[in-house]
């Protein structure tokens, strides 16, 4: 009977780990001082924050949480919680060969180098030509409401390289990113 509880005794083990990395992380990159860090030290950690991420999503109440934005919130909000941070995430994991959020692409081959339609390049074939969308975030502390773009590749072939810094800036990007992951998560916290 304990094992159908939420959460059992692993998930609490796994999830105390996660949640603390990750508030770690959000704290540290959305506090001004990171962003004047040497950009492979900034990449390290937006790395990992989406990696902590894109695990918690295996935990079942938040994949209902996601379920729940796709029908209740804005357009396209559960799909970037979701399908996105994930492609960022196995991107920056599977493709280890860049040391900074800028330098970092994919292309048709590139996702495609071992095996077809795995997650990234189901990802590029959904979403490239879906253009742009707009969001804006808060910082209460900074009392800074700011505006950004997720912008999808226009297309993805064999020779388009898909930059991230093209599809979300690094700074702005992250915060976002960082933001709504939290907001996500914090669903699943009792004060």
């Amino acid at each position: 009977m304990n094992d159908t509880l939420r959460p059992n005794k692993a998930e609490l083990e796994f999830l105390s780990l996660a949640y603390n990395r990750f508030y770690d992380l959000f704290e540290e990159v959305m506090n001004d001082n990171f962003w004047k860090k040497d950009e492979c030290y900034r990449y390290s950690k937006i790395k990992d924050g989406f990696s902590v991420y894109v695990e918690i999503m295996h935990y079942e109440p938040i994949k209902f949480v996601l379920e729940q934005i796709k029908k209740k919130r804005p357009p396209m909000e559960s799909e970037i919680g979701s399908d996105l941070f994930r492609f960022i995430r196995n991107v920056v994991i599977h493709f280890p060969f860049y040391d900074s959020w800028n330098n970092v692409w994919i292309n048709k081959n590139l996702s495609n180098w071992n095996k077809e339609g795995q997650f990234i390049d189901r990802f590029l074939r959904k979403y490239s030509g879906k253009g742009e969308v707009k969001y804006r975030f808060w910082e209460e502390d900074k009392k800074l409401m700011t505006y950004l773009s997720i912008q999808f590749p226009n297309s993805y072939t064999d020779i388009d390289k898909i930059y991230l810094k093209d599809v979300l800036t690094e700074k702005e990007g992250t915060k976002f990113s960082f933001i709504l992951m939290k907001k996500i998560m914090d669903t699943q916290v009792i004060k």
